[in-house]
């Protein structure tokens, strides 16, 4: 069965730091694009990182020179390291993979079910 399992949220308090990861299980995460994607109460999903082999890593400006997005294929895991994190960072985290090159919203394959971050001191 395919499936993406999101870890690793919790709370943290400003400034602090959180290590997501997104387990892969049924299939390869390096055949297409992984996209990190977050929604918080009340506000529309936002896609706020990706990466692929083809085109690398992209940073939504929201996040850019905080996250970092990576991958170990060898334990088919997808990571978003969090720093210096922010109250408007309080979500819900979702990984999703797409048989593409980029990611996009509506076009991802598979979702996990997310994992809630919560920035409060």
């Amino acid at each position: 069965q395919l499936q993406l399992v999101e870890s690793g949220g919790g709370l943290v308090q400003p400034g602090g730091s959180l290590r997501l990861s997104c387990a892969a299980s049924g299939f390869t995460l390096n055949y297409g694009a992984i996209g990190w994607f977050r929604q918080a109460p009340g506000r529309e999903r936002e896609g706020i990182s990706c990466i692929s082999s083809s085109r690398g890593t992209y940073y939504a400006d929201s996040v850019e020179g905080r996250f970092t997005i990576s991958r170990d294929n060898s334990k088919n895991t997808v990571y978003l390291q969090m720093n210096s994190l922010k109250p408007e960072d309080t979500a819900v985290y979702y990984c999703a993979a797409r048989r593409s090159t980029i990611c996009k919203d509506n076009e991802m394959d598979y979702w996990g079910k997310g994992t809630v971050v919560t920035v409060s001191s």
